[in-house]
């Protein structure tokens, strides 16, 4: 299937061995360079999760925003196990190819735990942590997480699931619901997702959580920040996650669903912008 054009589609570099389709805007700013990890929505990419805000980050600093292994248009090697250690491994790869000793980290859900996990483990590759949405403890499977992890390729499903991430419903159209499920029968896009968290889904919330422990060792300063109407993770995730991480903030939006960097992208992004830009 043809790329030409796509905005999805941004530059490769092979991380990890594993061919990496990625977003790199204002490459030659100086500073920490400010990488954004995706959620996990069916169909997703870098660019739709971050296209709002990309470029408001970019005014100031290097933006690096990949499609992290078994999502958007990075290869699928056949054998690839998609687990949190090679979710980690996959990012710390892209890093090190990109020549990058240190970044400001923002994550999106999936991507929260993903950037948790990260930042735990590679403590001196984390300057400043963001954490939206994310997963990373424990909590109870909610029906519409769910229900986006169990999701079955068709318009009416996609439409279904647009609703379940976004408060405000103007934001959600058959349009946009119409390219989502493109995006999601793409050619191996469906296989790899359906892979990652099969039923019982329990289990792969148990798989991305970070022993709280561990997470009470950050010491990163930390932005937590979290929808009040969030259908899919519950808030209840960010309080425990700034509860626990001792040089934490938390934000939350009201009005807002799961899609914070969507519904209030003007606001997230100064947020962000202003707490990347404090004085250490």
């Amino acid at each position: 299937m043809s790329t030409a054009g796509n905005p999805e589609v941004g530059q490769s570099i092979v991380a990890r061995g594993i061919r990496t389709n990625y977003h790199d805007l204002n490459s030659t700013a100086a500073g920490v360079p400010l990488l954004l990890i995706h959620g996990s929505g069916p169909g997703v990419s870098a660019f739709a999760n971050w296209r709002l805000v990309m470029p408001k980050f970019a005014e100031r600093r290097r933006v690096i925003a990949p499609d992290m292994v078994g999502f958007g248009f990075t290869d699928r090697p056949a054998d690839q196990t998609y687990t949190l250690d090679n979710w980690v491994a996959h990012a710390i790869g892209l890093l090190d190819a990109l020549a990058l000793p240190q970044v400001d980290l923002v994550g999106n859900s999936f991507g929260g735990a993903l950037s948790l996990a990260l930042a735990i483990r590679h403590p001196q590759r984390v300057r400043r942590l963001v954490l939206m949405g994310a997963a990373g403890v424990h909590f109870e499977l909610t029906p519409a997480l769910d229900a986006v992890w169990g999701y079955q390729p068709s318009f009416e499903n996609m439409r279904v699931m647009m609703d379940l991430f976004a408060y405000d419903r103007s934001l959600v159209n058959d349009e946009l619901a119409q390219l989502r499920y493109q995006a999601s029968i793409r050619p191996g896009f469906q296989e790899s997702f359906s892979a990652m968290f099969p039923a019982p889904r329990q289990r792969s919330i148990a798989a991305l959580a970070s022993p709280e422990s561990d997470i009470a060792k950050l010491s990163q300063q930390t932005l937590v920040i979290h929808g009040r109407e969030d259908q899919v993770i519950p808030m209840a995730t960010s309080l425990k996650l700034a509860s626990l991480i001792p040089n934490a903030q938390l934000h939350v939006f009201g009005k807002c669903g799961h899609w914070t960097q969507i519904e209030h992208s003007a606001r997230f992004a100064r947020l962000v912008t202003d707490f990347l830009d404090e004085a250490a």
